[in-house]
């Protein structure tokens, strides 16, 4: 009995209490911006892609961390990944990644996407990898024809 009775008290007590704000005011220790110039980015991918040990696991990783950024990538760093598509011997990966090039370019694509070809064209004739238009890969297999578009 006596349990029960000191249990409705706290339960009582707590409903009446009002919870007190926390008004201690915090600040979060974040890093400030990057100090990093655009020629040691760009060193610093070209290196990551012309490691000799580097695996097709790798080059996605790289690749997926570039994209990441709100740029789109020099041709010299598509260069050193291209060229190490190619030491793991990976075509696909290659023409993904011209694929995604294209893709990155967003609204701009008919402004930065033929130089970016043109910068990288003697080592995509180096390297024997055709790109995506080459391939027919940017139009649809079975793409049918618009009923708006038809008589």
């Amino acid at each position: 009995m006596f349990r029960t009775a000191i249990r409705a008290q706290s339960l009582f007590k707590s409903a009446l209490t009002v919870a007190k704000p926390n008004i201690a005011s915090s600040s979060r220790l974040m890093s400030k911006h990057s100090t990093e110039t655009d020629e040691q980015f760009d060193a610093r991918y070209e290196n990551y892609f012309n490691r000799k040990d580097i695996d097709g696991w790798e080059i996605r990783q790289g690749i997926n961390d570039l994209w990441g950024h709100d740029l789109v990538p020099e041709p010299k760093i598509l260069d050193a990944a291209l060229k190490a598509c190619r030491r793991v011997n990976d075509f696909a990966l290659a023409v993904r990644i011209l694929e995604a090039v294209k893709d990155k370019c967003g609204s701009k694509v008919d402004e930065i996407y033929p130089y970016i070809i043109q910068e990288i064209r003697p080592t995509l004739n180096e390297l024997g990898i055709s790109t995506p238009e080459e391939l027919g890969y940017d139009k649809p297999e079975l793409a049918l024809q618009s009923v708006f578009e038809m008589h």
